[in-house]
């Protein structure tokens, strides 16, 4: 399954392969500017390509606020980054993402969470990224992780 939202215009899978090399194996894990290490993403970059890895094995990757601050924070580094073309979003082991973290939302109520817009901030963030995402489905997408799947440019 393919899924073109926002990219319409910018790159084409045939200029994102001739711009990114996505074809090549070898793969070298980036450096950070930030002050602290993402713990729960992981980021690796071939070419003019990054892959950005949600990495939180013992959960499915559930969107946590720890992870969606993070991951926000890797874009915007790769969107700034004039060695990146483009950006694949995917997740550790069998799940891309399994939704929100159910433990960490509990004590909120429904109004809680509307009145504190609880997942603004990683929709925004992720809008406002300029360089093209593709979403590597590569397992479980639920709730919030297939809203994540859906946010970026291009789902597989």
């Amino acid at each position: 399954m393919l899924c073109v939202s926002r990219v319409c215009g910018r790159m084409s899978g045939s200029s994102l392969l001739a711009a990114g090399g996505m074809g090549s194996t070898v793969g070298a894990m980036r450096a950070f500017s930030a002050a602290k290490k993402p713990e729960m993403i992981q980021v690796e970059q071939t070419g003019k390509v990054a892959v950005v890895t949600l990495y939180r094995p013992n959960a499915l990757n559930a969107l946590c606020n720890q992870l969606c601050d993070e991951l926000v924070g890797v874009f915007r580094e790769l969107d700034a980054d004039s060695t990146v073309g483009a950006i694949v979003l995917t997740g550790h082991g069998k799940a891309f993402a399994a939704g929100a973290d159910i433990k960490e939302m509990l004590p909120n109520t429904l109004i809680d969470v509307y009145q504190n817009r609880l997942f603004d901030a990683l929709d925004f963030g992720v809008r406002s990224i300029r360089k093209p995402i593709l979403a590597a489905v590569n397992g479980f997408a639920l709730g919030g992780g297939c809203e994540l799947a859906m946010m970026c440019d291009v789902m597989y």
